[in-house]
């Protein structure tokens, strides 16, 4: 297993080469599947389109480490092959086939999905596990822009089906950093002493008894394709770096760096790309630096002003032109930027050890501080819970930034009573929109409800503030008018 010296082949050692429709065949028709892919990028392309293309008719159930393409989310849905789904929807077909009862789809934080397969919490063994790879060896191969859940699945799956893509540099190795926890109960602490740091090697190892397929493809990813920002994104990416400013002028642990974590989206590129100026705003010089799970467009531009010191992530969750840009130039972004396992990046000790402020969006918020990120109306869901968990609950600081509106207005995304909740009270405890910033720490159930109305949108101001002081005349420490709450429109996502 290659540590040291940069592999320069993609194949080496005899390998069970075949075609994607091979390689489909040794899938049983009734399966597990785990797969790689995180940030919509490092996902298998070939070999899930030919188990959609083939005759038969599987009924799989598929995991994933996060986000991935239409080869997956829709090419199985649309075959009938996939049944179970596990734990983010990432396209139009699969967000239908989980709504309409088609694929029973379950949400996870994505944090404990490595033990839970590994440890059988999840599901009762993985029968193969199919991973897009940059280079493979008899026992070991090196994953394409994202690791995410990769080793824990390879190390799970009684099979192993390896993509080669040949449209993925081979300098990607120049980032990963590949380590996997021992088992519980006598786990050892992760040893990561700081977010730039390495622990581990370009590798994930495997039993090379495992290893019945080896298939080379040059397809690239379906990225990301973020709006451009608008003058809403402008003005809260405007309101979070001023607050930003304010509390490093007052926190200590943010005297010498600023640990950040940006969840995936437009709104999250968009804040990125507000702390362009942040040094101006801040009364002394201090580190940026990036701790999370996905690294966007907008790190990038922070990497090559210098704004950025350093940036650890799961995935390059990255545009076409953002992996266009990053691709021609590796070597030199490994010296910021460093790729690991979702194990190690969501782990709640390390979120906790670096001291990493979670900035987050969401589809709303009520007036107590509860957060809905995944279900329209409480029932429709829209998309995963992902990390954002993960960092709500262990980071130093949570923040939640969203517009005030959606449907152009015609919605308010601060309501009375959230119709889904993915993060409680406990875990929020700034609020931004571009109307200003609510920080809710330390705030009683009232007090916060009088913070958060400073934030909606003007237009939806008196009406949310009718319904508190309905809900206060009826008592009770979190006040509420459950049937007027319950007439409130749930919002719709702003991407």
């Amino acid at each position: 297993m290659p540590t040291a010296d940069p592999v320069t082949e993609r194949f080496t050692g005899d390998l069970p080469r075949m075609d994607p429709s091979e390689a489909a065949s040794l899938v049983p028709r009734e399966a597990v599947v785990a797969t790689s892919g995180f940030g919509n990028v490092g996902y298998p392309k070939a070999v899930p389109e030919a188990i959609a293309a083939a005759e038969a008719t599987h009924e799989l159930t598929v995991l994933t480490g996060g986000s991935v393409g239409g080869e997956i989310d829709t090419a199985l849905v649309d075959s009938g092959d996939l049944v179970r789904r596990f734990p983010y929807p990432g396209t139009g077909a699969i967000r239908a086939a989980a709504n309409d009862g088609r694929v029973a789809f379950h949400d996870r934080h994505v944090s404990r999905l490595g033990d839970e397969v590994r440890f059988g919490g999840l599901v009762e063994g993985v029968d193969v596990a199919i991973v897009e790879a940059v280079a493979v060896g008899e026992d070991w191969l090196i994953p394409s822009p994202s690791i995410g859940q990769t080793p824990a699945y390879v190390e799970a799956a009684d099979r192993l089906v390896v993509e080669v893509n040949r449209s993925q540099p081979l300098a990607l190795q120049a980032l990963h950093d590949v380590y996997l926890p021992g088992p519980p109960p006598d786990r050892e602490p992760i040893p990561l002493s700081d977010p730039g740091g390495r622990i581990g090697g370009p590798t994930v190892s495997f039993d090379p008894e495992t290893l019945v397929a080896v298939v080379e493809t040059d397809r690239r990813d379906a990225t990301y394709e973020f709006r451009e920002p608008t003058d809403v994104d402008r003005a809260i990416g405007a309101n979070f770096r001023g607050w930003l400013a304010r509390e490093a002028g007052r926190n200590p642990t943010m005297r010498e760096s600023i640990r950040l974590q940006f969840g995936v989206g437009a709104v999250g590129n968009a804040l990125m790309g507000s702390l362009a100026d942040l040094e101006t705003d801040l009364d002394g010089e201090r580190e940026l630096v990036y701790f999370g799970e996905v690294f966007q467009d907008g790190l990038l531009e922070l990497v090559d002003d210098g704004t950025l010191e350093t940036a650890s992530a799961t995935a390059l969750a990255l545009t076409r032109a953002g992996q266009d840009r990053l691709f021609a130039d590796v070597d030199r972004y490994a010296e910021s930027i460093v790729l690991r396992p979702v194990d190690v990046t969501n782990a709640p000790g390390l979120i906790q050890r670096f001291g990493v402020v979670a900035v987050n969006s969401a589809l709303e918020v009520d007036l107590y501080g509860h957060v809905n990120s995944t279900h329209i109306g409480g029932t429709q869901v829209n998309t995963g819970v992902g990390g954002s968990g993960d960092y709500n609950r262990a980071g130093l600081v949570t923040v939640v930034a969203l517009p005030s509106t959606a449907r152009d207005g015609d919605v308010s995304r601060v309501v009375p009573m959230v119709p889904h909740v993915d993060h409680t009270e406990h875990d929020v405890d700034v609020v931004v929109t571009e109307h200003g910033v609510a920080d809710l720490r330390g705030r009683s159930p009232t007090e916060r409800a009088g913070r958060l109305l400073e934030v909606a949108h003007p237009e939806y101001r008196p009406a949310l503030q009718t319904y508190r002081d309905r809900a206060e005349r009826r008592g009770g420490h979190v006040p509420h008018d459950l049937e007027e709450a319950f007439s409130w429109r749930s919002s719709t996502p702003e991407e």
